[in-house]
């Protein structure tokens, strides 16, 4: 029986795929051969501010990607993993490393390998054109779609929860 997902109030880590999430999944490779991902602003600013309410933001990758980083950089993520295989295996090194509970997570995913991850945190969240085992792994399906708004949609729902807990 699937565990009922945690408070939103009670998340310190929100945990973000990167492919299908933070970008809509697709590769587009340059004429050099260099793989080039779009991300979304509305996104960015979601994880500034859900950064700013408190929530600290880890993103873990199962690819490698300049872009990634340097998008990383860009908003003040200090936990990035890529090329990760067991994202369950890093989650729970980089929580015995913060002192926070798997179950203080949240976490956005889209395919197989990060439904692992989402049956472990307090709450769990797929896009809605992800597989069926991330959706079914998940609390709840976004309303957004990844690289389109779906990583902004968590943010403000982890905002709002904590605003109104003052």
């Amino acid at each position: 029986m699937r565990r009922a997902a945690r408070p939103l109030h009670t998340i310190r880590l929100l945990v973000l795929d990167v492919d299908g999430v933070m970008t809509d999944g697709r590769l587009h490779y340059g004429a050099r051969g260099e793989v080039l991902k779009v991300f979304n602003v509305l996104d960015g600013h979601g994880i500034r501010e859900a950064r700013r309410a408190g929530v600290d933001i880890a993103v873990i990758s199962g690819r490698r990607s300049a872009a990634v980083s340097r998008r990383c950089r860009e908003l003040g993520i200090r936990h990035l993993y890529q090329g990760v295989g067991d994202k369950l295996a890093v989650l729970e090194a980089l929580c015995a490393r913060l002192d926070v509970t798997l179950g203080e997570c949240a976490a956005v995913g889209d395919d197989a390998p990060d439904a692992p991850l989402l049956r472990a945190v307090g709450h769990a969240f797929a896009v809605p054109e992800g597989h069926a085992s991330a959706r079914r792994a998940a609390h709840r399906v976004t309303r957004l779609h990844g690289g389109h708004g779906a990583v902004r949609e968590v943010c403000d729902l982890l905002v709002a929860a904590r605003t109104r807990r003052r």
